[in-house]
């Protein structure tokens, strides 16, 4: 017999915690009526709570968009690195120890 975690939509859960923060049931009756633990109800609400600031905020998409730039321009930097030394393990011949001696040359004593 497998057990496997019930899992809740995003509107099904947006719409458990616009119930409890709404206010008109307890916390057990919303529970019993949309048949999760009272508990869950507490988490989700505490999570809307949480981020309903961000939804009025300017500032949270703008941070968003940044943040959004900032994964492109570093994913296109790991790519063209990816390419450049899969280029040079292709086309360098040359044994290891010429190798380390490429990257950090003997210091002279």
């Amino acid at each position: 017999m497998s057990s496997k975690r019930k899992t809740y939509s995003a509107d099904f859960k947006t719409k458990v915690a616009l119930e409890a923060l709404h206010g008109e049931l307890t916390l057990k009756q919303i529970a019993s009526c949309y048949e999760v633990h009272p508990s869950q109800v507490t988490q989700w609400k505490k999570q809307a709570l949480a981020h309903l600031k961000d939804a009025f905020s300017s500032r949270g998409a703008k941070a968003k968009k940044q943040d959004q730039a900032l994964q492109d321009e570093l994913y296109g930097q790991i790519g063209r690195l990816k390419v450049e030394l899969d280029w040079l393990k292709k086309n360098l011949d040359c044994s290891v120890d010429q190798k380390r001696q490429m990257i950090a040359p003997a210091i002279p004593t």
